[in-house]
Protein backbone atom coordinates (compact mmCIF):
# COMPACT_ATOMS: atom_id res chain seq x y z
CA UNK A 1 0.00 0.00 0.00
CA UNK A 2 1.37 3.45 -0.89
CA UNK A 3 2.59 5.64 1.96
CA UNK A 4 0.22 8.41 0.90
CA UNK A 5 -2.73 6.09 1.28
CA UNK A 6 -1.74 5.34 4.86
CA UNK A 7 -1.54 8.96 5.89
CA UNK A 8 -4.43 9.87 8.15
CA UNK A 9 -5.85 6.33 8.15
CA UNK A 10 -5.02 5.44 11.75
CA UNK A 11 -5.70 7.37 14.93
CA UNK A 12 -4.53 6.80 18.49
CA UNK A 13 -6.08 9.58 20.59
CA UNK A 14 -4.48 8.52 23.88
CA UNK A 15 -1.00 8.50 22.36
CA UNK A 16 -1.62 11.86 20.71
CA UNK A 17 -2.70 13.33 24.05
CA UNK A 18 0.32 11.87 25.82
CA UNK A 19 2.69 13.59 23.44
CA UNK A 20 0.69 16.81 23.61
CA UNK A 21 1.17 16.73 27.39
CA UNK A 22 4.92 16.14 27.10
CA UNK A 23 5.31 18.92 24.54
CA UNK A 24 3.26 21.30 26.68
CA UNK A 25 5.39 20.61 29.75
CA UNK A 26 8.56 21.05 27.72
CA UNK A 27 7.71 24.77 27.57
CA UNK A 28 7.10 24.97 31.33
CA UNK A 29 10.21 23.99 33.28
CA UNK A 30 8.51 25.18 36.47
CA UNK A 31 5.85 22.52 35.96
CA UNK A 32 2.07 22.77 35.68
CA UNK A 33 -1.07 21.55 37.39
CA UNK A 34 -3.35 19.20 35.48
CA UNK A 35 -5.89 22.01 35.20
CA UNK A 36 -3.25 24.31 33.69
CA UNK A 37 -2.19 21.66 31.18
CA UNK A 38 -5.82 21.12 30.21
CA UNK A 39 -6.32 24.85 29.69
CA UNK A 40 -3.15 25.13 27.59
CA UNK A 41 -4.22 22.22 25.38
CA UNK A 42 -7.86 23.30 25.26
CA UNK A 43 -8.94 19.94 26.67
CA UNK A 44 -10.87 18.89 29.76
CA UNK A 45 -9.21 17.67 32.94
CA UNK A 46 -11.10 14.40 32.54
CA UNK A 47 -9.48 13.80 29.13
CA UNK A 48 -5.98 14.15 30.52
CA UNK A 49 -6.13 12.92 34.11
CA UNK A 50 -5.64 9.17 33.52
CA UNK A 51 -2.99 9.72 30.86
CA UNK A 52 -0.97 11.98 33.15
CA UNK A 53 -1.23 9.47 36.01
CA UNK A 54 -0.04 6.64 33.75
CA UNK A 55 2.87 8.75 32.46
CA UNK A 56 3.82 9.41 36.07
CA UNK A 57 3.60 5.71 36.97
CA UNK A 58 5.84 4.87 34.01
CA UNK A 59 8.40 7.42 35.15
CA UNK A 60 8.06 9.93 32.32
CA UNK A 61 6.44 12.61 34.49
CA UNK A 62 7.27 13.68 38.01
CA UNK A 63 4.75 15.17 40.44
CA UNK A 64 5.98 17.65 43.02
CA UNK A 65 5.25 16.55 46.57
CA UNK A 66 4.68 20.16 47.64
CA UNK A 67 2.89 21.84 44.73
CA UNK A 68 1.24 18.95 42.81
CA UNK A 69 2.83 20.36 39.66
CA UNK A 70 3.99 17.94 36.98
CA UNK A 71 7.31 18.19 35.17
CA UNK A 72 8.96 15.99 32.54
CA UNK A 73 11.22 13.45 34.27
CA UNK A 74 14.77 12.57 33.28
CA UNK A 75 13.64 9.14 32.14
CA UNK A 76 12.51 10.71 28.87
CA UNK A 77 15.94 12.20 28.32
CA UNK A 78 17.58 8.90 29.18
CA UNK A 79 15.36 7.12 26.67
CA UNK A 80 16.19 9.65 23.97
CA UNK A 81 19.91 9.30 24.63
CA UNK A 82 19.81 5.51 24.59
CA UNK A 83 17.56 5.30 21.53
CA UNK A 84 19.33 7.76 19.22
CA UNK A 85 22.88 8.36 17.94
CA UNK A 86 22.89 11.64 19.88
CA UNK A 87 23.41 9.64 23.06
CA UNK A 88 27.12 9.61 22.43
CA UNK A 89 28.84 12.30 20.42
CA UNK A 90 32.07 10.35 20.41
CA UNK A 91 30.41 7.21 19.10
CA UNK A 92 28.82 9.25 16.34
CA UNK A 93 32.05 11.01 15.42
CA UNK A 94 34.72 8.31 15.64
CA UNK A 95 33.81 6.35 12.49
CA UNK A 96 34.01 9.51 10.40
CA UNK A 97 37.20 10.61 12.16
CA UNK A 98 38.82 7.26 11.40
CA UNK A 99 37.92 7.53 7.72
CA UNK A 100 39.12 11.14 7.62
CA UNK A 101 42.49 10.33 9.19
CA UNK A 102 43.05 7.39 6.86
CA UNK A 103 42.06 9.15 3.63
CA UNK A 104 43.56 12.56 4.41
CA UNK A 105 46.73 11.26 6.04
CA UNK A 106 46.19 13.80 8.82
CA UNK A 107 45.18 13.54 12.47
CA UNK A 108 41.95 15.09 13.74
CA UNK A 109 40.37 15.85 17.08
CA UNK A 110 36.93 16.70 18.46
CA UNK A 111 36.49 19.68 20.76
CA UNK A 112 33.52 20.59 22.97
CA UNK A 113 33.02 23.62 25.21
CA UNK A 114 33.72 23.03 28.88
CA UNK A 115 33.12 26.12 30.98
CA UNK A 116 35.42 28.79 29.62
CA UNK A 117 37.69 26.38 27.78
CA UNK A 118 37.59 23.87 24.97
CA UNK A 119 38.07 20.20 25.78
CA UNK A 120 39.42 17.52 23.42
CA UNK A 121 37.14 14.51 23.90
CA UNK A 122 38.31 12.35 20.99
CA UNK A 123 41.16 12.15 18.54
CA UNK A 124 42.22 9.98 15.65
CA UNK A 125 45.85 9.84 14.58
CA UNK A 126 46.83 9.49 10.97
CA UNK A 127 48.28 6.04 10.18
CA UNK A 128 51.64 7.18 8.88
CA UNK A 129 54.95 7.58 10.67
CA UNK A 130 54.72 11.37 10.92
CA UNK A 131 51.87 13.32 12.36
CA UNK A 132 50.62 15.83 14.90
CA UNK A 133 47.71 15.33 17.29
CA UNK A 134 46.34 16.72 20.55
CA UNK A 135 45.80 14.41 23.49
CA UNK A 136 42.32 13.44 24.67
CA UNK A 137 41.58 15.54 27.72
CA UNK A 138 43.69 18.46 26.52
CA UNK A 139 42.21 21.87 27.32
CA UNK A 140 42.42 24.56 24.68
CA UNK A 141 41.95 28.32 24.58
CA UNK A 142 38.34 28.64 23.46
CA UNK A 143 38.69 32.37 22.74
CA UNK A 144 41.73 32.30 20.48
CA UNK A 145 41.87 28.78 19.06
CA UNK A 146 40.48 27.71 15.71
CA UNK A 147 38.16 25.14 17.31
CA UNK A 148 37.02 27.53 20.01
CA UNK A 149 36.13 30.32 17.65
CA UNK A 150 34.15 27.92 15.47
CA UNK A 151 32.12 26.87 18.53
CA UNK A 152 31.57 30.51 19.52
CA UNK A 153 30.59 31.48 15.98
CA UNK A 154 27.86 28.91 15.61
CA UNK A 155 26.54 29.12 19.17
CA UNK A 156 23.56 31.37 19.82
CA UNK A 157 24.39 34.79 21.25
CA UNK A 158 23.44 33.91 24.82
CA UNK A 159 25.50 30.73 24.90
CA UNK A 160 28.53 32.37 23.29
CA UNK A 161 28.43 35.18 25.85
CA UNK A 162 28.24 32.67 28.71
CA UNK A 163 31.33 30.90 27.36
CA UNK A 164 33.24 34.18 26.96
CA UNK A 165 32.35 35.31 30.49
CA UNK A 166 33.41 31.95 31.90
CA UNK A 167 36.75 32.25 30.06
CA UNK A 168 37.25 35.73 31.49
CA UNK A 169 36.54 34.52 35.02
CA UNK A 170 38.63 31.35 34.81
CA UNK A 171 41.65 33.00 33.24
CA UNK A 172 41.27 36.47 34.76
CA UNK A 173 41.32 38.16 31.36
CA UNK A 174 39.23 40.69 29.48
CA UNK A 175 38.13 39.60 26.00
CA UNK A 176 38.07 42.23 23.27
CA UNK A 177 34.46 41.84 22.13
CA UNK A 178 34.98 43.97 19.02
CA UNK A 179 37.90 41.84 17.83
CA UNK A 180 35.99 38.64 18.57
CA UNK A 181 32.91 39.91 16.74
CA UNK A 182 35.03 40.56 13.64
CA UNK A 183 36.50 37.04 13.80
CA UNK A 184 33.04 35.52 14.20
CA UNK A 185 31.73 37.44 11.19
CA UNK A 186 34.51 36.03 8.99
CA UNK A 187 34.04 32.45 10.19
CA UNK A 188 30.27 32.63 9.82
CA UNK A 189 30.63 33.83 6.24
CA UNK A 190 33.03 31.00 5.36
CA UNK A 191 31.27 28.31 7.39
CA UNK A 192 34.58 27.17 8.92
CA UNK A 193 37.90 28.51 10.20
CA UNK A 194 41.45 27.97 9.01
CA UNK A 195 44.64 29.62 10.21
CA UNK A 196 48.29 28.94 10.96
CA UNK A 197 48.74 27.35 14.35
CA UNK A 198 49.83 29.97 16.90
CA UNK A 199 51.83 27.26 18.72
CA UNK A 200 53.33 24.76 16.27
CA UNK A 201 55.40 25.52 13.15
CA UNK A 202 54.23 23.88 9.95
CA UNK A 203 50.68 23.27 11.21
CA UNK A 204 47.54 24.90 9.85
CA UNK A 205 44.40 24.33 11.90
CA UNK A 206 41.18 23.72 9.94
CA UNK A 207 37.93 23.43 11.87
CA UNK A 208 34.25 22.90 11.04
CA UNK A 209 31.20 22.88 13.34
CA UNK A 210 29.24 19.76 14.29
CA UNK A 211 25.53 20.28 14.90
CA UNK A 212 23.04 18.29 16.95
CA UNK A 213 19.42 17.37 16.29
CA UNK A 214 18.29 20.70 17.80
CA UNK A 215 20.42 22.62 15.27
CA UNK A 216 22.77 23.82 18.02
CA UNK A 217 26.52 23.43 17.61
CA UNK A 218 27.78 20.63 19.84
CA UNK A 219 31.44 20.43 18.88
CA UNK A 220 34.15 21.42 16.46
CA UNK A 221 36.01 18.82 14.42
CA UNK A 222 39.51 20.00 13.67
CA UNK A 223 42.43 18.87 11.54
CA UNK A 224 45.85 20.25 12.53
CA UNK A 225 47.17 20.01 8.96
CA UNK A 226 50.86 19.13 9.09
CA UNK A 227 52.69 20.27 5.96
CA UNK A 228 55.87 18.27 5.45
CA UNK A 229 58.97 20.06 4.17
CA UNK A 230 59.42 17.61 1.30
CA UNK A 231 55.74 17.91 0.33
CA UNK A 232 55.23 14.18 0.74
CA UNK A 233 51.84 14.45 2.43
CA UNK A 234 49.41 12.37 0.37
CA UNK A 235 46.61 14.96 0.21
CA UNK A 236 46.79 18.74 -0.18
CA UNK A 237 45.28 21.23 2.22
CA UNK A 238 42.33 22.19 0.01
CA UNK A 239 41.34 18.57 -0.44
CA UNK A 240 41.64 17.92 3.30
CA UNK A 241 39.40 20.90 3.98
CA UNK A 242 36.75 19.41 1.68
CA UNK A 243 37.10 16.01 3.38
CA UNK A 244 36.68 17.66 6.78
CA UNK A 245 33.59 19.50 5.58
CA UNK A 246 32.08 16.20 4.46
CA UNK A 247 33.04 14.42 7.69
CA UNK A 248 31.40 17.04 9.91
CA UNK A 249 28.26 16.95 7.80
CA UNK A 250 28.09 13.18 8.24
CA UNK A 251 28.63 13.39 12.01
CA UNK A 252 25.90 16.02 12.26
CA UNK A 253 23.62 13.77 10.26
CA UNK A 254 24.32 10.88 12.64
CA UNK A 255 23.25 13.18 15.46
CA UNK A 256 19.92 13.90 13.77
CA UNK A 257 20.76 17.35 12.43
CA UNK A 258 18.55 18.59 9.61
CA UNK A 259 19.58 21.88 7.96
CA UNK A 260 16.86 24.46 7.59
Amino acid sequence: MARAALKGTYAAPAIEKAFEILEALATRPEGALISEIATQLNRSVGELFRIIVVLEQLGYLRKSLTSDRYTVAYKLLDLAYRATPAQDLIRAALPEMQILALEAGQSCHLVVPSGGRGLVIAREEQPGTRGFALKVGAQIDIINSCSGQVILTFSNIQRAERIVRAAEEERNIKVDRSWLSDRIAVIRRLGYDSRKSPITYGVTDISFPVFGFDRNVVAALTVPFLELIDGSQKVGMDAVRDMLRTATARVSDRLGYQPE
